[in-house]
C-alpha cells in the first residue's frame, strides 16, 4: 500500500508539474525551467552523499575504530542482503541517525554519538535496520526525484513572473492571469506539500522493512520513542545550521510545534511506534540467526536505558 501511495503521489506531482508549466511559462519557459532544475538536482542525485555528510561534519569510521557499531552494522547488512554501506559517526548528542547514497551499492549510514550513548544495543539496532530499510527500498532514489519535480516547479513559479503566462504557438496569452499569478503562489507550496507526504510514506515502509530486518519491531519501537525524546531535550546544531537536511534523519531532528507539524517531513511518533507495536502483538518471526554486537556474544534482551526511561 506504501508503494502505491508513493507511486501516486509521485504521478501528481509530476502530473502537477505539467499543469503549472503550461500555465505559467508556456512551452518555452516549461523548457528553461525543466533543463535547469534537472542539471541542479542530477548534479545533486551524484553527489548528494558527500555533500550531506561534509554538511554533518560526519567521519567515517571502520571496525579498528568503533568495532561495535562497525560489526552490528555488518551482520544487519549480511541478514537484509545489502553490501556493507560506509558508516558515519557525527558528534552530536542528539541521539539520531540517518541513511544517504543513491543505490545499495554507494549507501552510507551516519549515526549520533547520542544514538550510541542513550539508547540500548537492541534500539541501536532497531534504528540500523530502519536506515538499512531506507537503503534496501532505495528511497534515497524516490526522494531525489520528488526533490527534482519540486525544485522545478518552485523554479516555473519563479519564472513565469518574467514571461508574464503562458503563450499559444501564435504567442496568444494561455489562460486566466488571475489563475496565473495565483499558481505563482501556491504552486511552490503544494509541491512541498506532496513531497513531504512522498517522505512520510518512505518512513513508514522504512520502518516495517527495519523491523522485518532485525526480526523485533519492539526494538524500533522503544528506540523511536527514545529518540523522540532526545529530539525534544537535545538540540541539534549541526542539522539546525543545515535544515535541508531533517528529512533524512529518523527523527526531525530540529524543534518545531503548532503549524510546523503540518510541514514535518516526518509522519506523527505516536502513529509510527503504533503500528511497530502491532506488528510486535502479531508475533514477527525473527531472523535465523541473533544480531551479535560481540564476538561470541548476542544482543541481551534488555539492555542499559537512556536518561528517559
Amino acid at each position: 500500500m506504501n508503494y502505491f501511495r508513493t507511486a501516486l503521489l509521485l504521478a501528481a506531482l509530476t502530473a502537477f508539474f505539467l499543469v503549472i508549466g503550461y500555465l505559467l511559462g508556456g512551452r518555452h519557459g516549461l523548457l528553461i525551467a525543466l533543463v535547469v532544475a534537472l542539471g541542479t538536482n542530477l548534479f545533486a542525485y551524484w553527489n548528494s552523499d558527500r555533500m550531506v555528510l561534509r554538511m554533518s561534519n560526519a567521519r567515517e569510521v571502520g571496525p579498528q575504530e568503533a568495532p561495535e557499531l562497525y560489526g552490528i552494522v555488518r551482520q544487519l547488512t549480511e541478514r537484509a542482503g545489502l553490501p556493507m554501506p560506509r558508516v558515519y559517526i557525527i558528534d552530536e548528542d542528539q541521539p539520531n541517525a540517518f541513511a544517504t547514497g543513491r543505490s545499495p551499492e554507494h549507501a552510507a549510514i551516519a549515526v549520533n554519538t547520542g544514538l550510541l550513548t542513550h539508547l540500548s544495543r537492541e534500539e541501536i539496532i532497531g534504528v540500523l535496520s530502519h536506515e538499512l530499510g531506507h537503503v534496501k527500498n532505495r528511497d534515497t532514489l524516490t526522494m531525489t526525484v520528488a526533490a527534482t519535480l519540486s525544485g522545478a516547479i518552485g523554479m516555473l513559479a519563479s519564472f513565469g513572473f518574467f514571461f508574464g503566462g503562458g503563450r499559444d504557438e501564435n504567442g496568444r496569452p494561455v489562460g486566466n492571469p488571475i489563475l496565473s499569478i495565483l499558481a505563482m503562489i501556491v504552486a511552490p507550496i503544494a509541491a512541498s506539500l506532496i513531497q513531504m507526504a512522498i517522505s512520510r510514506s518512505r518512513e513508514f515502509e522504512a520502518d516495517r522493512m527495519g523491523a522485518q530486518i532485525s526480526g523485533h519491531p519492539e526494538w524500533l519501537a522503544s528506540a523511536l520513542a527514545r529518540l523522540h525524546a532526545g529530539t525534544q531535550a537535545i538540540p541539534n546544531a549541526t542539522a539546525q545550521a543545515n535544515p535541508g537536511t531533517a528529512h533524512l534523519y529518523i527523527d526531525n531532528p530540529l524543534s518545531a510545534g503548532g503549524m510546523a507539524s503540518l510541514f514535518s517531513t516526518h509522519p506523527p511518533m505516536e502513529e509510527r511506534i503504533a503500528r511497530l507495536r502491532a506488528m510486535a502483538a502479531q508475533a514477527m518471526p525473527s531472523a535465523s540467526e541473533p544480531v551479535r554486537t560481540r564476538a561470541g556474544g548476542s544482543v541481551p534482551q534488555t539492555g542499559d536505558r537512556g536518561p528517559w526511561g
